[in-house]
């Protein structure tokens, strides 16, 4: 028996939008849907035609793309025929292959939300499915609020999907429009409405993620018998979000419960690239990446305890359900007080350090990790910042720059309006070779805005690396984390910066001082360096003047 086909729908360029403090603008929104295309999802729903500027710009602009393209937008009002519904003719005149209306199943919102009768709002369905299916276009029913609507009142609600069943309508999804609905209760209600006579290979699942159980509520509806799951990546959407495709890919992938029943049409090149597209989408949107995000965050596949560690070093699939590369991510070995030679052997071996397992390097190397956690150091999140360590206490860390001194400055000062502004300086000289260079920097950015003394810094010490210029020039801060590890006067300030190149990689590296800007230059420098050392810079040997 062959396998059955799953049908993946991203709306995260209109119900991802719903999140509070995003708003795609139409490039953005372009450069997604050719992301999602390349991804292989088969349906792009790309927003509410004549809801607003930016979506009908999207539409305007958008290219051709293997996935079925959809507009969204609501059933016909009641009074007025779906051809003269000024509402539903923007929707249509989008010219997309396919259009999703959304539309009431829950007697309660039909009655009193929409205030017309239970009657009224079936024909309304029905007319508005006919319309597009006369169109030539494929049809799409959002049953909103369906879960709820079928415990309230079942008949009504199935009642509501078949009208738009028997209008033609290729899909009709199963809305959790509230997120309230636990998985047990999305399989019994999708399976009911299988018995009911409508076919799964048209039926959907949309669900919300408020109660934590969107990505557990879609599988139990494909359990059920549905063949299409809505979602977003990284589980964008209103309130606590829509269910993560970004984790369900994978599963529907990777997973034999899943992989062994059935196909989506995402490839393998497709789920490689799954971590970077992650990643692009926080970078577009100016968000730190989730961390313990299932398959593509940092912590993902971090093993901090030595006895895991040294089980993986024997064979990953101890602990690891699956392996990290084929989802585009990384092993990472964590380096902290707790470590064994089993991890530092393992983080060694994957930075290409090889270390026999008697060298008393090792024992060195763990000493002063401790010592330097004990100052408040973290190289736990900071794997950079342990490569370097590790490599200086071997000697193996190439010389590439020396910084002889810095300095920087923060000042109010009155503008041409009278008005107090902020303006931090920084100055830093280096040495390369037997060449010392100073670099002057503002903090201001575009906007005129002052960024800070730490920002000056990193502006003045990226100004002119001479020969490792080249090397840096893509090199961008993306977050930048305090931590105060004791109290009072004595403080210690322990800072993380991540770093990422224009391909994606991300590194973090730490400092730690009493005083912030010193602490915030150290996790700089090593950033700078890791860079240089990662990109195999040829370092330049110190020449006597």
């Amino acid at each position: 028996m062959g396998k059955s086909r799953i049908y993946l729908y991203d709306t995260t360029l209109r119900d991802g939008q719903q999140t509070q403090g995003v708003q795609f603008s139409t490039d953005e929104k372009l450069k997604l849907s050719a992301e999602l295309d390349a991804l292989g999802v088969d349906y792009i729903e790309g927003g509410w035609p004549g809801a607003n500027p930016t979506d009908s710009a999207f539409f305007d602009a958008r290219e051709e793309t293997k996935a079925v393209a959809t507009a969204f937008g609501m059933t016909k009002r009641a009074g007025r025929s779906a051809a003269n519904d000024d509402v539903l003719a923007a929707v249509m005149n989008a010219n997309t292959p396919a259009v999703c209306l959304v539309g009431k199943s829950h007697d309660f919102h039909v009655t009193t939300a929409l205030g017309i009768t239970l009657e009224e709002n079936l024909e309304n369905i029905s007319e508005s499915i006919k319309h597009i299916v006369a169109s030539g276009r494929e049809a799409l029913f959002d049953a909103e609020h369906f879960f709820d609507g079928y415990k309230a009142n079942p008949d009504y609600a199935i009642d509501a999907l078949r009208a738009a069943y028997d209008a033609g309508a290729r899909w009709i999804v199963l809305c959790d429009t509230n997120g309230g609905t636990l998985p047990a209760d999305v399989y019994r209600i999708t399976k009911a409405v299988v018995d009911a006579g409508l076919s799964g290979d048209r039926l959907g699942i949309h669900t919300h993620n408020d109660t934590g159980n969107a990505v557990a509520c879609s599988l139990a509806a494909i359990d059920a018998g549905a063949r299409q799951i809505q979602g977003t990546l990284n589980g964008l959407g209103e309130r606590c979000g829509n269910a993560n495709l970004v984790t369900l890919i994978p599963i529907l992938k990777l997973k034999p419960e899943y992989a062994d029943k059935y196909d989506i049409g995402v490839g393998a090149d497709g789920i490689t690239g799954l971590t970077r597209l992650s990643r692009l989408l926080d970078d577009m949107l100016n968000r730190v990446p989730v961390k313990s995000a299932p398959f593509v965050g940092a912590s993902a596949f971090a093993h901090k305890a030595g006895l895991h560690a040294s089980a993986i070093l024997k064979d990953p699939s101890t602990y690891e359900h699956v392996d990290p590369s084929v989802v585009g991510n990384t092993r990472i070995i964590p380096m902290s007080n707790q470590a064994g030679q089993s991890n530092l052997r393992r983080r060694l071996a994957e930075a290409g350090i090889k270390v026999e397992p008697k060298d008393p390097a090792l024992s060195r190397i763990l000493d002063r990790i401790k010592q330097r956690e004990d100052e408040g150091y973290s190289y736990d999140t900071a794997q950079a910042s342990f490569e370097l360590l590790a490599r200086d206490e071997l000697g193996t860390l190439p010389s590439y720059f020396e910084i002889v001194r810095y300095r920087s400055t923060s000042e109010r000062r009155k503008d041409e309006r009278g008005q107090f502004i902020s303006l931090s300086e920084a100055v830093v000289v280096v040495q390369v070779g037997g060449q010392k260079m100073l670099s002057v920097s503002e903090s201001i950015d575009e906007n005129g805005n002052d960024g800070g003394p730490v920002n000056a810094l990193a502006r003045a010490l990226v100004k002119d690396l001479g020969p490792y210029q080249a090397y840096i020039e893509d090199m961008k801060l993306v977050d930048f984390r305090v931590r105060i590890t004791n109290g009072g006067t004595e403080a210690v300030t322990r800072v993380i910066i991540d770093s990422e190149d224009r391909d994606g990689a991300r590194w973090s590296t730490v400092g730690v001082s009493r005083n912030i800007v010193d602490a915030s230059f150290e996790a700089l420098v090593d950033a700078i360096t890791y860079k240089l050392l990662r990109d195999k810079a040829e370092a330049v040997f110190h020449v006597d003047q």
